[in-house]
């Protein structure tokens, strides 16, 4: 693999069935060799897959893989860990899976990966993974914020033990993420998750399968637009109470300064409750889309696509917000574009 190592985050309350699943990331042969890190105070024993101390941070697992367990802070552990790859201290990889703990907030783990310069210069994010329990899930997503925070930042979804629920309450759930987080692709698993490739071999932040995850955006964007969606939005038996998704269209051409000083305003006074925004601008003076992302304080390094992927000339952004409505973010947009065209003269 070259190019930076992408990052790979497996999240889930306690119980959900993360090691579990990272067993069986690990187990697939195209995945060995990866570098993964667990947090000190995990769930899961790894000493059935141990084969030898490389030294007393780091093991090397029967499949291969490089492990070793975060005991303070993880933008420190991911450089040590780049460090001795490089100086041949431990087999190289290509890959880092992150195992966070049942009651983690990810955003942190995604800030620190997006934002160190160290970590930008060797790594990247791959994706989001997150496991929801069938059983207990709706309690947790009730009860618990992380739970909800972990469900609704996530690229994939794998709703775990659903052979232990009833078909009804496994529905319900179901539907109910689909509508806490409609972009992301929802598996049902009863010990048997999607193959390994499914789930990581094509990162939502790798720019050469970005246009796969667009689409599954712009299914959103037609989806949300629907009476169903509408329903939905008023139906607390289908959607979080906190935790809302929708769709940001413009249909005129954006200013790349207004859409920047009016995004940096709104996360730095609603950081805190913008989970996600990601999608496609329409740039004036720009001839391809530029993908924006951003997870609460932090924003992605915009990237531009080759070309549209359909014909829907329109920025389109999905947020995925707490507490904060559509109305909230269409009023606020539209005020600003109204400000700053009353301004501009004036500075010219």
């Amino acid at each position: 693999m070259t190019g930076p190592i992408p990052v790979n985050v497996l999240t889930g309350f306690l119980g959900s069935g993360k090691t579990t699943l990272l067993r069986h990331i690990l187990a697939d042969p195209a995945f060995a060799g990866c570098a993964v890190l667990i947090n000190e105070f995990g769930e899961v024993g790894l000493d059935h897959h141990l084969l030898q101390m490389v030294d007393e941070d780091v093991v090397l697992m029967q499949s291969g893989c490089i492990c070793c367990t975060i005991r303070g802070d993880l933008g420190r552990a991911i450089r040590g860990l780049y460090d001795r790859r490089e100086a041949g201290a431990i087999p190289a990889f290509g890959r880092l899976i992150v195992e966070t703990t049942g009651l983690a907030d990810p955003i942190p783990i995604l800030a620190t990966v997006m934002s160190e310069p160290v970590i930008r210069h060797h790594f990247r994010l791959g994706n989001v993974i997150a496991t929801v329990d069938a059983v207990n899930g709706a309690m947790q997503l009730d009860r618990q914020p992380e739970a909800a925070k972990q469900a609704a930042v996530a690229d994939r979804i794998l709703l775990t033990k659903t052979d232990l629920a009833a078909p009804q309450a496994v529905a319900a759930l179901e539907a109910r993420l689909t509508a806490l987080n409609p972009a992301a692709p929802l598996w049902r698993s009863a010990n048997a998750p999607p193959a390994a490739e499914i789930l990581i071999g094509s990162d939502a932040f790798d720019p050469a399968t970005k246009p796969a995850e667009i689409r599954r955006w712009f299914d959103m964007a037609r989806w949300t637009g629907s009476a169903a969606w509408h329903r939905h939005e008023h139906d607390v038996n289908r959607h979080d109470r906190t935790i809302a998704a929708f769709v940001l269209e413009v249909e005129d051409r954006v200013d790349w300064t207004v859409f920047g000083i009016w995004l940096t305003l709104l996360l730095h006074s609603r950081g805190d409750d913008v989970l996600r925004v990601k999608g496609l601008l329409n740039v004036a003076g720009v001839a391809t889309p530029v993908v924006v992302q951003c997870a609460q304080h932090i924003v992605h390094a915009p990237s531009h696509l080759d070309a549209w992927p359909d014909g829907d000339r329109r920025s389109r952004l999905v947020f995925i917000t707490r507490g904060i409505s559509r109305a909230e973010i269409e009023q606020s947009f539209a005020a600003f574009q109204a400000a700053f065209a009353t301004v501009a003269p004036v500075l010219a």
